[in-house]
C-alpha cells in the first residue's frame, strides 16, 4: 500500500465512523505515522509503507474511530499558529479558543498590558501564545493540576517563552500574588448532566470540562475573586458556552456594577467570549 491509497483507506474508515474532517485527520494519522510533514507527503504519494507501518496506521485508525482525539494520538495539536504537546491530563486547545487570544491581543495594543493572568492554563496554549505575540508581557498561568503544568511548561520551553511564563499551581486566582493588568480565562463550563459517557470529550479530563448544576460554578468563583486580583483598568475576558451569554453577563454586572461588557462571537455565530473592561 502507498500512501496514495493510504491516505484513501484512513479517510474511508473514518468517514464510516462519522468522524468530521475524515479526510484531514486521515492524512494527520498517516504523517504521524511516516514521521514526516504535509509537503514531504504530497511530494512522494507513491512511497510503500513497511508492512509495519500499515499496522501502525490501522491500530492508529482504530483508536480514532473509537473515539479518541486525534490530538491525544499524535500528543500534538495547532493552536494559534504554534504547536503544541498534549496528552490526556490536557483539554485539547479548541479553534473557537483563539477567539480568546484574539480578543486579548487587540485589548494590549491599545491598553498599556505589562502583566496577564491566564487561569486554567492546561498546555499552555493560551499562555504561550500571549507571550510570544506580546515580548514585553509577564504571563501567570495557573492551573489546580500539576500534571498540566508539566505539559505547559515542556511547551514554555519548546516556544521560548520559560522566562516571561510563569507557571503557578493552585485554584483560580489563589497562587496569584499581585493584580494584573488582564485576566483570561477559558474555565469548565459544561453542565454536570451534559458530561458525555463516550465520544472525544470522554477521554479528557473531567476536572478540564465540568462546571457543575449550570456549568457556571468555576466562572462565578473566578469573578468573586477577580475584583481583588484585576488591576483599576483592566480587563477579564472569559470564554463561554451555547446558552450562557446572559447568566455570565449577569455575574459580571453583579461583580463589577461599573464595568462594561462586551459580547464576541466565533466562527459558527455562537456567543463565546465575555470581555469585562473596567474603565
Amino acid at each position: 500500500m502507498n500512501c496514495r491509497q493510504a491516505l484513501a483507506r484512513s479517510r474511508s474508515v473514518l468517514e464510516d465512523s462519522n468522524i468530521e474532517d475524515a479526510s484531514l485527520e486521515g492524512e494527520i494519522l498517516l504523517r504521524h505515522v511516516l514521521g514526516i510533514n504535509r509537503v514531504q507527503l504530497y511530494a512522494d504519494l507513491g512511497y510503500d509503507l513497511s508492512p509495519g507501518q500499515e499496522k501502525a496506521l490501522d491500530e492508529l485508525l482504530e483508536r480514532r474511530r473509537c473515539g479518541e482525539p486525534t490530538a491525544y494520538i499524535t500528543g500534538r495539536r495547532e493552536f494559534y499558529g504554534l504547536d503544541f504537546t498534549v496528552d490526556r491530563n490536557v483539554l485539547v486547545p479548541r479553534p473557537e479558543t483563539e477567539l480568546l487570544v484574539e480578543k486579548a491581543l487587540e485589548l494590549a495594543e491599545s491598553r498599556d498590558v505589562r502583566t496577564i493572568a491566564d487561569i486554567g492554563t492546561g498546555c499552555g496554549a493560551i499562555a504561550i501564545s500571549l507571550a510570544v505575540s506580546l515580548p514585553g508581557v509577564i504571563v501567570y498561568a495557573a492551573d489546580i493540576s500539576p500534571e498540566a503544568l508539566k505539559v505547559a511548561r515542556a511547551n514554555c520551553r519548546r516556544h521560548g517563552v520559560a522566562e516571561r511564563v510563569v507557571l503557578l499551581k493552585g485554584s483560580l486566582l489563589e497562587p496569584l500574588k499581585e493584580p494584573v493588568d488582564m485576566i483570561i480565562a477559558n474555565l469548565p463550563y459544561v453542565r454536570k448532566v451534559d458530561m458525555p459517557r463516550k465520544g472525544p470529550l470522554s477521554y479528557e479530563p473531567e476536572v478540564a470540562l465540568q462546571g457543575g448544576k449550570d456549568g457556571l460554578d468555576i466562572i462565578r468563583s473566578l469573578c468573586r475573586q477577580a475584583g481583588e486580583k484585576l488591576n483599576e483598568s483592566g480587563n477579564l475576558l472569559l470564554e463561554i458556552g451555547l446558552g450562557q451569554v446572559v447568566a455570565v453577563t449577569d455575574i459580571l454586572n453583579t461583580a463589577f456594577p461599573a464595568g462594561a461588557v462586551d459580547i464576541y462571537r466565533d466562527l459558527a455565530g455562537i456567543e463565546r467570549v465575555v470581555v469585562l473592561s473596567l474603565t
